[in-house]
């Protein structure tokens, strides 16, 4: 699903219109990462948890060759996915593609 598609699903969804649609999902977005530029996390009840994790520096090998790199320390978004939105998907994938 493109970001198009995710708009008027929303609009459907919530009786708005796509314009409208479009400001909500923007702002939500851009609430999202300002949250995660500032060290914080933002908890979704049933849905997930969006955080970050610091990854420290680390030497490591080029695939194919012996030759080892310094990978410096950096930041990473993680997702960790909510009971509900797990248990939901799961039952979600038993309806589509099971072929006997």
């Amino acid at each position: 699903m493109k970001k198009a598609d995710f708009i008027q699903a929303v609009a459907d969804k919530a009786g708005l219109s796509k314009k409208d649609s479009l400001k909500v999902v923007d702002a939500a977005l851009e609430t999202i990462e300002e949250v995660l530029k500032n060290g914080d996390s933002i908890s979704f009840i049933g849905f997930g948890t969006f955080a970050t994790a610091e990854r420290a520096a680390r030497k490591a090998r080029v695939p194919g060759t012996t030759k080892v790199i310094d990978v410096p320390a950096s930041k990473a978004v993680k997702f960790k996915v909510g009971k509900k939105l797990k248990e939901a998907v799961v039952a979600g994938a038993g309806k589509k593609g099971k072929k006997k």
